[in-house]
């Protein structure tokens, strides 16, 4: 008898963390990070030779600017309102980013113009095109204003429908195509203001970073059915860090609006390279367009402790989590609350996700789904959707609470859950009990 008392108190425990994971994750840090201060020295890059006619190419003088601020012990680059055509460009530490209003950096359509190095991508290193702008144990960063950073993307994106169409298995990484912005190896990290347009790849990629705030941004791309759409055009890719929070900006993008990442394969668990991504805020943020919400994967092993709350989406999926069947996977400690979805979409996408499966001659590995909480979601969508598992996966603790939404598709497919439920949940008018998984 105590046995099982203890076991059903420890479930208990277990399934609430959100209460107390609300209100701590928003610490200190925070306000350190919102205080990062623009240092006083000022580099306008106009006074390096740029020219803002969008015509002319300025990489090299927007790095001498870059350059002679580092050595002068940092500072802030200025762009001034214009647009600035420029291939890639790489920050020092100290280096901080300003735009003017009417601020342009343009990138080139030239993929010559982003030079090919060992970087991370999709869950591992190999040589590839770097972004517009990159940035390397880059500490107490600033890219603040109210500019734009222009990925040019549509010839990237013709060239991959092409060669898609002409075979179809090429992958995301047989055509190259750059980055707006990646960010790797640093903490205290501020990006403010910017709008992300038209990326040829993912537009904001964030790697092994730490106290990182983005704020007020808007990640916009075409999003149409191709030529149009904008491939793998993520908004904000945040792998195998830690200690974020992305608040009050605006996705429409042609895939994910907010990926969580790490690595992929039945060794993801000893890749030293890839820590687990924890502790991320996603919050009064609007998603028009773009695969999700928030992207558990497609390439991650261990995602924990994600709070998202006061979110309005249009068409992204308010959850959407991939689970791969040649990767150990534990996703836990999800809070989803207060929002509001409209027009369609669905609340839950999780499934399995074979892209490039490779088990490498091992044995399937088991994956693990627990302590996910969905409150306080009103509007109207398509469907409930699914949690669906692959063979070796857990769920565990699911929790969706004081629900109410209009629904034209009425089906909800699920694999067995322990210990699912449905507390309040109105569909269409009608309170619902908790649904049983299929048989």
């Amino acid at each position: 008898m105590k046995r099982n008392l203890v076991l059903a108190l420890s479930s208990i425990f277990v399934f609430d963390f959100s209460s107390s994971f609300a209100t701590s994750l928003i610490t200190e840090r925070q306000s350190e990070i919102s205080s990062i201060a623009v240092k006083s020295e000022l580099f306008n890059i106009t006074s390096y030779g740029a020219i803002g006619n969008g015509k002319v190419l300025n990489t090299t003088s927007i790095q001498k600017a870059i350059d002679v601020c580092a050595q002068k012990g940092g500072g802030t680059i200025v762009i001034p309102k214009g647009i600035f055509l420029t291939g890639s460009i790489f920050l020092k530490k100290g280096v901080n980013i300003y735009f003017e209003d009417g601020a342009v950096l343009k990138g080139s359509t030239d993929i010559n113009h982003y030079p090919k190095v060992n970087t991370r991508i999709e869950g591992h290193f190999e040589p590839w095109r770097v972004a517009i702008i990159n940035g390397d144990a880059v500490d107490n960063l600033s890219i603040t204003g109210n500019g734009t950073i222009d990925g040019s993307g549509a010839p990237f994106w013709k060239e991959f429908y092409e060669r898609r169409d002409i075979n179809s298995k090429t992958t995301n990484l047989n055509v190259e195509r750059p980055r707006i912005a990646f960010i790797q190896n640093s903490k205290n990290v501020k990006i403010s203001g910017i709008h992300f347009k038209d990326s040829g790849f993912w537009n904001l990629h964030v790697y092994k970073c730490k106290d990182v705030l983005i704020e007020n941004c808007r990640f916009t791309a075409l999003n149409g059915k191709k030529p149009n759409n904008a491939p793998s055009s993520d908004g904000i890719d945040i792998d195998s860090s830690q200690d974020v929070i992305i608040s009050k900006c605006f996705f429409s993008v042609g895939d994910d609006c907010i990926a969580l990442k790490g690595t992929k394969g039945p060794f993801a668990m000893q890749d030293v390279d890839s820590p687990p991504v924890e502790r991320i805020q996603i919050l009064d943020c609007t998603f028009e367009a773009g695969g999700g919400i928030v992207t558990f994967g497609s390439e991650a092993s261990i995602i924990r402790d994600i709070k998202v709350e006061r979110c309005t989406t249009t068409r992204p999926t308010v959850l959407r989590i991939k689970l791969r069947p040649d990767t150990p996977q534990i996703y836990e400690n999800i809070s989803v609350n207060d929002i509001t979805v409209k027009e369609s979409g669905m609340i839950f996408k999780v499934e399995p996700w074979r892209q490039y499966f490779d088990l490498k001659g091992q044995e399937a590995p088991q994956s693990l789904v627990r302590n996910i909480r969905v409150t306080n979601v009103n509007g109207a969508a398509t469907t409930m959707g699914n949690i669906l598992g692959h063979d070796k996966t857990t769920f565990e603790n699911i929790l969706v609470k004081d629900v109410d939404i209009t629904l034209t598709d009425g089906n909800f497919d699920l694999s067995e859950i322990k210990n699912f439920k449905f507390e309040n949940v109105k569909v269409n008018g009608k309170l619902l009990d908790t649904p049983v998984a299929n048989k």
